[in-house]
């Protein structure tokens, strides 16, 4: 699995009916789902992202996790961060799983952000959607479970 995690003081996502998820302070979290990730991935990518420590304290230091900071979750699934684009200028997206299998792990991944006393907010799986957000500091993190992180 990769994540790309934002730490923002807001964040929204749109779909044609509307606004479908809304944080405040917290983490905007795109997830991609790859061939082979397993349901364990997805919690071992969820520990992760919960356990974060890049929201300041009072010294001014990173070193409080999302939860430590009062914030919450903006979860997207995002298959676009499974493009690979080594050959050409096209991305392919052979790496992606499929949706169905996609879903559920994606799905186990917010369940076991849940599971750390964290509120998540998600887009729609497969919809077209609009994410906006606020990055704050800018903080952005790469995460990926085939490297260890």
């Amino acid at each position: 699995m990769r994540a790309v995690v934002q730490r923002v003081t807001r964040a929204q996502v749109r779909v044609a009916s509307g606004v479908v998820g809304k944080i405040g302070p917290g983490l905007c979290v795109l997830v991609a789902v790859l061939q082979g990730d397993r349901l364990v991935d997805a919690r071992t990518l969820a520990k992760k992202v919960a356990q974060l420590r890049i929201f300041t304290d009072a010294d001014e230091k990173m070193n409080l996790n999302v939860q430590d900071a009062g914030g919450a979750i903006l979860a997207i699934s995002q298959f676009t961060l499974a493009g690979d684009v080594r050959k050409g200028n096209r991305p392919s997206f052979i790496k992606a799983m499929a949706p169905e299998p996609a879903l559920q792990i994606f799905n186990e991944f917010c369940v076991a952000t849940r599971s750390f006393g964290l509120s998540v907010a998600t887009g729609v799986f497969r919809a077209e959607m609009a994410v906006e957000l606020v990055n704050d500091g800018p903080v952005t993190i790469l995460l990926d479970t085939e490297r260890a992180f």
